[in-house]
């Protein structure tokens, strides 16, 4: 390769994405393996975004009525026993805790003892324990809706594991309702979705398809399952929130009943619906490219960093004022309601190392400051979304005024790019041949890569989704909301079909 070609992170992601999306994690310092298999450390860059997407999250959850609460991370076995879609849909995937605590083995090492007359299941998901408590809050109609969500981590126990988007624990949030009846349930489940849609557009600049989940696909025990599905780069679709509405299920299971207004006793319409660390995996493969992490200004932990640039001490008093300066200027400047936080990088380094150090961890904008841009009154301004090279210059008077629209445009410059390859990736296919073909790797080294999106037929039929699936290792990542009533005949068993759903490899 040779030097005007080379790239920051090696492999590319033509090369070997799988490869490419560990290495951007590494460069942008964002997380690690842990020591324990299938967890992971995040890192104070990582967890800045996880803190900002939280911090976001919570206050439009605010915003629409819910309050946060805090539940038990050990749940007993005999509470997911009574729900037995969800226990069948979780039993493999469960950590459980059988002893009470260690106690020398008289050969140095320890052995478990204390063992538990009931196990407990370390938390999957906790519509069952916070159902238990939801069963002695709700009494009457009057306490209804209950609207709570939780912010906690999670426990899986995955075969295969990737920093982000599949670990054994993960942090999530998950909102649980209850309801008066079903209409008001399911517009609280349909509510969410859109929640979750507008932030993953607004915020993580990622266009996404909202839609339905399949009986297959759907959350054990819920009635209906409703999702938001992203492209990727390597056009892969990846799950980025999910809304469940349980209907009944739970509240019988748990026995969430109340008073109605007629003064009878029923069982109340429950919801639940999350967002995990996921949310970051997403980030890192929709917008990122062959030199590192590229971030929305909206989710960035820091929104510019200012490299002064000197090579005497002279010149270092000189650059560090202006470089001061600036940085004072901004500290209470705002970009679309969002405060603009910034780094000042005086670090013994090159100017190209500082650069280059900023640019794989994703950082919007950065400022460079030498002295011939102290004596013209400019500074060097270059965006994250443009070539590294690609500097202009700003005056010092109108720097404010540029930050703060470049950083709105570079957020709507990352959503366009997103939305326009993923359009451009999504095909209308309704040839059974054709469909198979272009789930076909067309590269033998890089199986990974495919065609994208198909907006084809489908019959309906479990055993057509099931055969798609064990042929191609394509799924129906949802029935869409918008367009999926059509006549046409079904690329699996070429029978008429109604629907028309996007079929994707995914994540």
């Amino acid at each position: 390769m040779s030097k005007q070609q080379r790239t920051a992170i090696e492999p590319t992601r033509e090369q070997n994405y799988a490869e490419w999306y560990q290495q951007v994690i590494k460069a942008a310092d964002l997380a690690e393996n842990s020591e324990v298999r299938g967890c992971m450390v995040i890192k104070p860059w990582g967890y800045a975004i996880w803190e900002n997407i939280q911090k976001v999250l919570d206050g439009m959850f605010r915003e629409t009525g819910h309050r946060n609460a805090y539940f038990p991370i050990f749940i007993p076995k005999s509470y997911f026993e009574k729900e037995a879609e969800h226990v069948e849909g979780f039993a493999k995937e469960c950590a459980v805790v059988t002893h009470s605590r260690l106690e020398p083995d008289g050969k140095g090492g320890l052995v478990a003892a204390g063992e538990l007359s009931e196990p407990y299941i370390v938390r999957p998901t906790s519509e069952t324990i916070i159902g238990a408590s939801f069963a002695k809050w709700v009494n009457s109609y009057r306490d209804l809706p209950l609207l709570i969500n939780q912010w906690a981590n999670i426990v899986r126990w995955e075969m295969r594991t990737r920093l982000f988007l599949r670990t054994t624990e993960f942090l999530w949030q998950e909102g649980h309702t209850v309801h008066e009846n079903y209409e008001d349930a399911m517009l609280e489940t349909k509510k969410m979705l859109n929640v979750y849609a507008d932030f993953a557009q607004n915020y993580l600049a990622i266009p996404v398809i909202q839609g339905e989940k399949t009986e297959g696909e759907k959350f054990p025990g819920a009635v209906n399952t409703y999702c938001i599905e992203a492209m990727m780069q390597d056009k892969k679709a990846l799950q980025s929130g999910t809304s469940h509405f349980l209907g009944q299920n739970f509240a019988k299971s748990s026995g969430i009943k109340f008073q109605n207004r007629e003064g009878e006793s029923e069982f109340a319409w429950t919801t639940s619906w999350g967002v995990s660390t996921r949310l970051i995996g997403a980030l890192i493969m929709a917008h990122s490219d062959d030199n590192g992490l590229v971030l929305p200004p909206k989710i960035a932990p820091s929104h510019l960093v200012i490299i002064p640039i000197f090579r005497s001490e002279e010149e270092r008093t000189e650059v560090m004022k202006l470089a001061e300066e600036i940085q004072a200027e901004l500290k209470n400047c705002y970009f679309e309601d969002i405060r603009i936080y910034t780094e000042l990088d005086d670090r013994d380094l090159t100017s190209s190392e500082r650069n280059w150090y900023w640019i794989k961890k994703g950082i919007p904008l950065r400022i460079e400051i030498g002295p011939r841009d102290v004596a013209s009154g400019t500074v060097m301004l270059a965006r994250r979304d443009k070539e590294p090279r690609d500097k202009v210059p700003v005056p010092v008077t109108e720097l404010k005024t540029a930050i703060v629209s470049t950083l709105s445009g570079i957020q709507a410059s990352i959503y366009q790019k997103a939305l326009s390859f993923r359009d451009e990736n999504i095909v209308r296919i309704d040839d059974h041949q054709e469909f198979y073909k272009f789930y076909t790797p067309k590269n033998a080294n890089q199986p990974e890569i495919h065609g994208g999106f198909a907006f084809s037929p489908w019959c309906g039929s479990v055993a057509c989704e099931e055969k798609i699936k064990t042929d191609l290792k394509v799924t129906v990542r949802c029935i869409p909301f918008e367009n999926q009533l059509e006549d046409g005949k079904c690329v699996c068993c070429g029978q008429d079909s109604k629907l028309r759903v996007i079929f994707a490899k995914s994540y």
